[in-house]
């Protein structure tokens, strides 16, 4: 499903029959020296660059829906009459030429200028400050701009990198697979050419509701007319005696990953606690760099709660055949300078050790502010606080789901890139339902887990096909109702997944 090195299928340039070309599909070619996507709806015919802007899949790999295609990796969606980039994770459209029919013969006549910034409403705020500068922060900026924004936007992180793709963070820049380079979110020129003021290291400490400003720990103020908050979520740190051990780590940010990735240099032997995602993916990173890795936790099964026994069962396998030794049904009871000792007296040696077991939502700046509460920072299906102007997205939004009718708090790289992308519209005075489908991902080894929707409890799972295979389908159904599928090599079943909750809502 990768961008192929050399360029395949017919050129399109030079023409191509339209009867060929059945209705409802897609078909991948080239021209200009690139891959083309050749769609046709009806009478209608689309060409679009194939490639995804986010990591480059084959959109021919993904599916049409209407006059859109999505990403098989990730679940981007394109326009196919611009190639604008509807949906997160990717940002950048893809090239978009106009399609001439002559009789039976298309050609592609015309590359079509990108799709033009959009006027914004006249009432639209002037100040917006973003608190967070996440995924989430990223993409209410970037739709601020496409969506016509003139005013002034400010960013303000607490971390003193620039936004980066965090769940590369335990997966392939940890593993060594990826450069660093590769970790921004946007180019330094993206917040330039916009005109965003990115202010890095510096936390926003207490919001003023009644006047509208925004006090940073360095002493100013920053006044606002909208604000977002995405803030995010800690890792919650263990009272464990030894957890303040130089080799103890949490792994977060960008600075936790360097550290740990420093650590591995000078160890052989390496403890996750916890069998969480992040854990997970920590363990898999580990052993990819060639160490000795044992994963302490206090379930039965890794990923049970979440995903059920079957899956749970079969990433535990998974990762003993690649090393890792499972110390579960136990818990950390301290941490010395070369082993961690468990509640059953069991000394596991270990000169590095990653506490993985779970987050907290960030929400001590909203609480402050007086913005109502649960759990997490309460939003309405416009993604609007109890605080009129103050919108909250990401891992502290706690919202209504427009699928299972609960109020909801998912924690998903995805669904917080997508709530900001609706703020930022509703900021700018869009009345916008936010119902986008719940989708993310998880790496293990060469195994990927797609999971779309969300499940907090299940009656029962149906499973079609073969988890041991690596090809299958699980949904989980509860009053008779499919509240979530993952889906393992079966990319277009996710999409079509997501779909169909997406139609149902």
């Amino acid at each position: 499903m990768s961008k192929p090195e050399q360029l395949t299928g017919p050129d399109f340039s030079q023409g191509y029959s339209f009867a060929k070309l059945k209705d409802g599909k897609m078909l991948l070619g080239h021209a200009e020296g690139e891959h083309v996507l050749l769609a046709r709806r009806g009478d209608e015919v689309f060409a679009i660059g194939a490639a995804c802007t986010h990591y480059g899949a084959l959109l021919t790999d993904g599916i049409m829906v209407g006059d859109t295609v999505r990403c098989p990796y990730h679940h981007a969606c394109f326009s196919l009459r611009t190639g604008e980039a509807i949906t997160a994770p990717a940002f950048k459209p893809v090239p978009c030429w106009h399609v001439q029919r002559d009789g039976d013969t298309l050609t592609l006549v015309a590359r079509q200028p990108a799709p033009p910034v959009r006027a914004a409403s006249a009432q639209a705020p002037d100040a917006i400050v973003v608190i967070g500068a996440g995924a989430a922060g990223i993409a209410a900026v970037d739709m601020l701009r496409r969506e016509g924004h003139r005013g002034s936007i400010t960013m303000v992180s607490s971390e003193a990198d620039p936004p980066v793709d965090r769940p590369n963070l335990s997966k392939d820049y940890l593993a060594g697979s990826m450069p660093e380079g590769w970790l921004w979110l946007m180019p330094d020129a993206f917040y330039r050419d916009n005109n965003i003021e990115l202010i890095s290291g510096v936390a926003a400490t207490a919001i003023d509701t009644a006047q509208r400003k925004v006090t940073l720990d360095d002493g100013p103020t920053l006044s606002y007319d909208a604000l977002l908050l995405a803030t995010g979520a800690d890792p919650i740190h263990l009272p464990l005696p030894g957890a303040d051990l130089p080799h103890v780590h949490y792994l977060r940010n960008l600075p936790d990953s360097r550290g740990i990735i420093a650590a591995v240099e000078s160890a052989k032997r390496a403890v996750v606690i916890g069998a969480s995602f992040i854990g997970l993916e920590a363990a898999a990173s580990l052993r990819a760099r060639g160490l000795e890795v044992h994963v302490v936790a206090p379930d039965q099964r890794p990923l049970e709660r979440i995903l059920g026994a079957e899956i749970g069962d079969f990433i535990r396998a998974l990762h003993e055949e690649h090393g890792v030794v499972f110390h579960l049904e136990h818990k950390p009871q301290s941490i010395s300078a070369d082993a961690v000792t468990l509640d059953n007296g069991e000394n596991i040696a270990a000169e590095l050790v990653v506490i993985g077991v779970g987050v907290r939502p960030a929400i001590q700046l909203a609480e402050q502010a007086g913005l109502a509460i649960d759990k997490g920072v309460t939003v309405n299906e416009y993604l609007e606080t109890s605080v009129p102007g103050i919108y909250a997205v990401g891992d502290i939004a706690r919202y209504p789901d427009a699928y299972s009718g609960d109020n909801v708090r998912i924690e998903h790289w995805n669904v917080a890139q997508r709530q900001a992308q609706t703020a930022a519209r509703n900021m700018l005075g869009k009345r916008e339902v936010y119902k986008s489908v719940p989708f993310f991902w998880s790496g293990h080894y060469d195994i990927m887990l797609n999971y779309v929707g969300h499940a907090e409890h299940w009656d029962r799972i149906e499973i079609d096909g073969s988890i041991q295979d690596h090809d299958c389908t699980l949904r989980y159904i509860a009053d008779d109702k499919v509240r979530a599928v993952l889906t393992i090599f079966r990319d277009k079943e996710s999409l079509s997944a997501s779909v169909e909750i997406s139609e149902s809502i």
